[in-house]
């Protein structure tokens, strides 16, 4: 019998292993992991268990960390001008609604499946190896190119805090080097260093610096929403600065305009999924999950609104800056200027508890891709002195820096967005697909008709909204849409039973929840641009060529390995035990 490490011993054996990669890939991509294989078998490979020090108040800080960064700061001024005028209230309230949904299938999964892999071990119980790997391999080099841009974009932030051009103090142009790779920045290496430094020592404290962090920022978000609220006037609600050119009313672009707002400012919630890869670091995961991943979006949702009425109320929306509101409100106002620094200080605050959480959440995910051997091994260890994925942590943490030291990456909004909202798009079909199919006693064909023609009625209506002249025709398409959407969700509700309840706690308003998530998630891929696509293709084949090449081996190996094992274990008499 062959070892798990005999597709690699010499080239021959990966000679003979490459020529076998149609049958292993047949063998091993569709294959799907248990909730016995992903607590037991597949979290012994990391060594010691991570240290259970986080409680329900831990995770709303996490997630409150994780969300509330400088996006904010940008999203608001570009949807209010462009997209729902003072509406944008209502955009943020639409698009908390919507994260609440998809928060909900995160936390039945979490509950239920109490492991630090997040979307990637969600998926790997649902639809197998293969589709887990794809997800979790661009969901990683999202968060890597992410925390590489916000890592820059501190620089940025904090030059404005201390009335510094940071650009030109503290970067180092390089001349030969093409534009977009010429600016060296020691800061954002430094501070991704440090950050890496931070979360490979302890998850406690990280969580603690967070706690600090992010109360700094939202005093500082606190500070702004009192200044706007005592600044402004009701009447920017309502009264653009030139009526004779901008539509008056508290709805300029119409109702239209709050859901194109919404699809906008959806990713400045992008974040709360990072609060389920701590799950293993979690006291009591039934109680503490729900109130720490549900909570933190309530509480951004209603930060993100104050917000939202602070700015219309202190500029009117077709006066807006676009790029920074906040600081342009307040820059050339007499004896207000300094606010400008604040928020600067603010922003920068926000940048490091957002760079915090995803560093700690990507690390996680990587230690369990780890465990599934689809990637080498050594990235799932978890230190017996740190309790921390030490290994994982260290490697994505140079990573980043090596990134964040010459690329200029545009910052957050436009960058973090189709990895994520697709493995959002992912978890809602899960969590659908795991409510009504039990394998090896149910037949799945239902549910995957329902989740194929739920999404390709989802994506109609994305299409018809997207690229649609206005008029009656779009309406009756688009409300035709609706109709059979409702209709779909309806009949599979009535006519499949579920096959299995969770046992303690569960997605309410079954399949109308995840269905709802799996609409937003696919109107919001909709929007995005085709630079978007495109890199998501590029990440996607890089993806797949690396798992024909190496990882559908190495998990065919270890798959080996753990048959002899149990060969051996029966012939001897030996069995697992396990307390899941």
């Amino acid at each position: 019998m062959e070892t798990s490490s005999s597709s690699f011993a010499s080239l021959r054996s990966y000679g003979r292993a490459l020529r076998q990669t149609p049958a292993r890939f047949a063998r091993r991509a569709g294959s799907v992991s248990t909730t016995h294989d992903e607590m037991c078998r597949a979290r012994a490979r990391s060594g010691p268990d991570m240290a259970r020090s986080l409680r329900w108040y831990d995770l709303v800080g996490l997630g409150l960390g994780g969300m509330v960064g400088a996006g904010v700061f940008v999203s608001t001024g570009r949807a209010a001008r462009f997209y729902a005028g003072p509406a944008i209230v209502l955009s943020y309230a639409v698009a908390g609604a919507c994260a609440l949904l998809s928060a909900f299938c995160y936390t039945e999964f979490a509950v239920d499946l109490p492991v630090a892999g997040g979307a990637f071990s969600y998926l790997r119980v649902t639809f197998g190896e293969f589709a887990a790997f794809l997800t979790g391999a661009n969901l990683v080099m999202e968060y890597v190119f992410s925390n590489a841009a916000v890592a820059r974009s501190f620089t940025s932030y904090l030059g404005t805090a201390i009335g510094v051009q940071a650009e030109v103090k503290w970067r180092i142009t390089v001349g030969g080097l093409p534009n977009g790779f010429n600016q060296i920045d020691l800061l954002a290496v430094f501070v991704v260093l440090l950050v890496s430094l931070c979360i490979c020592y302890s998850t406690r404290e990280s969580s603690v610096l967070n706690m600090v962090l992010t109360a700094i920022h939202i005093a500082f978000i606190v500070f702004v929403i009192v200044i706007g609220f005592w600044r402004g006037h009701r009447r920017n609600l309502v009264e653009p600065s030139d009526p004779t050119r901008n539509a008056g009313g508290f709805f300029p672009y119409g109702v239209s305009g709050v859901f194109k707002g919404a699809a906008w400012v959806y990713l400045s919630y992008i974040g709360y999924d990072a609060v389920s890869t701590m799950v293993e670091e979690v006291k009591d995961p039934k109680r503490d999950l729900p109130i720490g991943v549900s909570g933190s979006v309530v509480l951004v949702t209603v930060l993100y609104c104050f917000m939202a009425v602070s700015m219309s109320m202190l500029v009117p929306y077709d006066a807006m800056d676009p790029e920074s509101p906040f600081s342009a409100a307040f820059k050339g106002s007499d004896g207000w200027g300094w606010v400008s620094n604040v928020i600067g200080a603010g922003a920068s605050a926000g940048i490091l508890t957002s760079l915090l959480v995803s560093m700690l959440a990507q690390a996680r995910y990587l230690c369990v891709i780890g465990r599934s051997n689809v990637v080498p091994s050594f990235l799932a260890k978890v230190h017996p002195w740190t309790s921390t994925p030490v290994n994982s942590s260290a490697f994505l943490g140079v990573f980043t820096a090596a990134i964040a030291l010459f690329t200029d990456l545009e910052v957050l909004l436009n960058l973090v967005s189709i990895g994520t909202l697709f493995v959002f798009y992912m978890v809602a079909n899960a969590v659908v697909y795991r409510r009504y199919v039990s394998i090896g006693t149910t037949d799945p064909t239902p549910t995957i008709g329902f989740l194929a023609g739920f999404s390709a009625v989802s994506l109609a209506f994305t299409l018809v909204w997207r690229f649609s002249p206005g008029g009656v025709a779009k309406a009756v398409v688009m409300g035709g849409c609706a109709v059979v959407a409702v209709v779909v969700v309806e009949v599979f509700h009535l006519r499949v039973p579920q096959a299995r309840k969770p046992e303690f706690w569960g997605v309410p308003l079954m399949p109308w929840t995840p269905a709802v998530s799996i609409f937003m998630n696919v109107f919001l891929l909709g929007s995005l641009d085709g630079l978007s696509y495109a890199r998501f293709g590029v990440f996607t084949a890089v993806a797949v060529v690396v798992y024909l090449l190496y990882s559908v081996h190495a998990s065919f190996d270890a798959a080996e390995e753990v048959e002899l094992g149990r060969e051996l274990g029966r012939s001897e008499g030996r069995f697992e035990n396990c307390k899941v």
